[in-house]
């Protein structure tokens, strides 16, 4: 499973949104785990993938550390899952939406082992605040990766 491309979708006042054929074909099913990415976006993954991850992440946390509780209670806590219906959609709760300033417009995102959800105003600042970042990741990426 590949998870790639960028798509524009709207999300409804009841907080549904469609998930893209592409990625629900890649998907190979009708439930997505969805949660809290580290910016200020939504992830979710195909349930075998949350599991494996959020695996990942408790085997790497300890409860007695702050940090890691921090990591737990924004990634972790949060998740649940979401049935994809027969319109392509899922629903995203209304904290969720609130965490990630959802609007109308909502850019979605295959990234490989997941999908994010942005805020399309939120996403366009994140880039803009984040270009030279990015040049200066790519110089670095590219002394290690040859394309």
């Amino acid at each position: 499973m590949v998870l790639s491309g960028e798509f524009v979708n709207n999300i409804d006042e009841k907080g549904r949104i469609m998930i893209p054929v592409k990625l629900r074909a890649s998907i190979g099913g009708d439930t997505l785990v969805i949660t809290r990415g580290v910016d200020k976006c939504l992830w979710l993954f195909p349930v075998e993938e949350w599991k494996r991850v959020s695996q990942q992440i408790m085997s790497a946390t300890s409860i007695l550390q702050s940090k890691a509780r921090m990591i737990q209670r924004r990634i972790i806590a949060p998740a649940h899952e979401t049935e994809i219906d027969k319109a392509g959609r899922i629903i995203i709760a209304p904290a969720l939406r609130a965490f990630a300033e959802f609007k109308k417009e909502c850019v979605i995102l295959g990234i490989n082992n997941h999908i994010e959800i942005w805020d399309q105003e939120v996403y366009q600042k994140y880039w803009e605040e984040n270009e030279a970042d990015f040049q200066n990741a790519a110089e670095e990426l590219g002394k290690i990766v040859s394309v």
